[in-house]
């Protein structure tokens, strides 16, 4: 049996986990070129997506890695250019078929490995992407938005409550709905990405708290940083405003709503969508957008929507636009009469709803992200896991996963009685350095994780006893021990899957942290590009 189609299908993990790289290693250029072409036929025909996802993943990772730097083959050669053009126009299957003609035409070459590496590179992402989109839509409570064609068939209105204009008053009642941020204490080595937590269930495991903020000398008190209004308007429009981007918007049609590249309101855009409002499977419509107001609302009517992040930084890794998301999501749903109350806390059903759509608003905008993003819908500190996919769930017999984790409320023996008040007070946070782009790390982590390097691989495997550590010591109030172990989750898991996840500069933070704070020292957590934190006795 091909020795790679061997790993990926294997029940057995000590074959499954093989590492891509050690196998390869072992094998001529001519006897892995032939292994590559037999996998690339497994991967068109296995309705398996990990198997197909990680397939692909082999294929760059042996053209690129070890064709493309054999000695055995030309360094030098010419790529047809019908594949080049459908590579640049993401027709990524079609570059490849192109490129494998040639390959058999004109032989092997290293220019030619190029072209097909990068193409199955970005295949593998727009494999994963097209299924997340799928187990969104296949969700529970999201499946109307897909089906609704017509305006006629919307089935929202917009709640009695907010059409009742006060006495000698020239505006409608406005709804609020403020959102805390998230802070994770681990998120075992980027556990929560998609794919990764759909696969590897029982390694997808995360520790977060919802946070709220206050600047130290101006504010009087820590309250959440996200606020959301909205009300109806006597224009039949949807005005978008983004109070921190110091922009705002009229929004005449379904065509301007679902340009996403045209303005600086592509989150907020995408909130409107996910919520229902302005159901995704409008786009591409001729519909009017002041009818379908009208019937959501009143004819001549519109709605108004006002966003506003109280000063946090690019780069936190608060997860800001993921919860901003929810917020939007929330707010537009208490007020279209899709929660149970108009204000108050949200049901759980409720809750995992809006985690939901806020994942699918993040696809919608083409932010992507990791389903621990949206843990601000949630109160207080939570240990949220992957589930294994069950019959009846839209990835039943495509993942071993579920698109959604279990979020729990760590609470009565689980969490200390003081542990919030320790963690606030034990805090130092520090600015750390530029913001970055995520996204090229999440797609390294994507790659390692099925590649199965062996120190990455092994790495991974301590984030388990880090997790249980970390809730060891939010149950005995420990901040000395959770210090300890961010650290060591920093030191060690992150930096060993991810190097490039640290900079001489954020090195440098820590070591003079460290000499500061000195023997009170407890340990060092990174929030983001542009935040960190020292644990320290105060």
């Amino acid at each position: 049996m091909n020795i790679f189609i061997e790993t990926i299908t294997s029940a057995d993990p000590s074959i499954r986990n093989r590492s891509f790289f050690d196998i390869s290693r072992n094998l001529s250029a001519n006897t892995l070129l032939k292994a590559l072409r037999e996998l690339d036929e497994f991967r068109k025909s296995t309705p398996n997506l990990y198997d197909k996802v990680r397939a692909i993943l082999f294929l760059y990772a042996g053209f690129r890695f070890f064709l493309m730097e054999t000695k055995e083959i030309p360094a030098i050669g010419k790529i047809p250019y019908a594949g080049f053009d459908d590579l640049l126009s993401r027709r990524f299957e079609q570059a490849i078929a192109t490129f494998l003609q040639d390959l058999d035409k004109q032989g092997p070459n290293a220019t030619l490995f190029s072209a097909l590496a990068d193409s199955y590179h970005q295949l593998s992402f727009q494999t994963l992407a097209d299924q997340v989109r799928k187990s969104v839509r296949s969700s529970k409570g999201n499946q109307w938005m897909f089906r609704v064609g017509h305006q006629a068939e919307h089935p929202i209105r917009i709640h009695p409550s907010l059409l009742n204009r006060p006495d000698n008053s020239l505006f409608y009642p406005i709804l609020h709905e403020q959102t805390s941020v998230r802070m994770d204490l681990t998120h075992s080595g980027w556990s929560d990405i998609f794919f990764l937590g759909m696969d590897y269930p029982e390694g997808a495991r995360v520790i977060n708290i919802s946070i709220d903020l206050g600047v130290f000398g101006r504010d009087k008190d820590i309250r959440p940083p996200l606020h959301c209004y909205v009300r109806v308007i006597s224009e039949p429009v949807l005005r978008l405003t983004s109070v921190d981007l110091n922009t705002t918007k009229d929004v005449h049609d379904l065509a301007d709503l679902f340009n996403f590249g045209n303005d600086y309101l592509s989150l907020v855009k995408a909130g409107v969508i996910a919520s229902g409002l302005i159901p995704p499977s409008f786009e591409g419509t001729n519909q009017s957008l002041a009818e379908i107001l009208a019937r959501i609302v009143a004819p001549g009517m519109g709605i108004e929507l006002v966003t506003k992040v109280n000063d946090i930084p690019k780069g936190s890794r608060f997860a800001v636009s993921t919860n901003l998301l929810g917020s939007i999501i929330s707010l537009l749903m208490r007020a279209t009469g899709q929660t149970k109350n108009l204000e108050g806390g949200l049901q759980e059903s409720e809750r995992r709803l809006v985690a939901s759509r806020a994942i699918l608003g993040e696809w919608i905008g083409g932010s992507g992200g990791g389903w621990q993003d949206s843990g601000g819908v949630w109160p207080g500190i939570k240990a949220i896991q992957g589930t294994f996919a069950q019959e009846g769930d839209p990835e039943s017999g495509i993942s071993r996963g579920t698109l959604l984790p279990r979020h729990r409320v760590l609470q009565g023996d689980e969490v200390h009685p003081d542990i919030q008040e320790k963690i606030m007070n034990s805090l130092v946070l520090m600015h750390g350095g530029m913001a970055s782009n995520v996204g090229p790390i999440l797609e390294m982590v994507t790659e390692k994780y099925l590649l199965r390097g062996t120190n990455e691989w092994n790495a991974r495997q301590q984030t388990n006893q880090i997790f249980d550590n970390i809730l060891g010591a939010i149950k005995e109030g420990n901040i000395k021990k959770l210090g300890e172990n961010t650290a060591r989750n920093w030191e060690f898991p992150i930096k060993t899957i991810i190097p490039w996840a640290s900079t001489y500069f954020t090195e440098q933070i820590i070591a003079k942290a460290k000499k500061q704070i000195g023997d009170d020292y407890y340990g060092f957590l990174m929030l983001g590009e542009c935040l960190a934190v020292a644990w320290a006795c105060l």
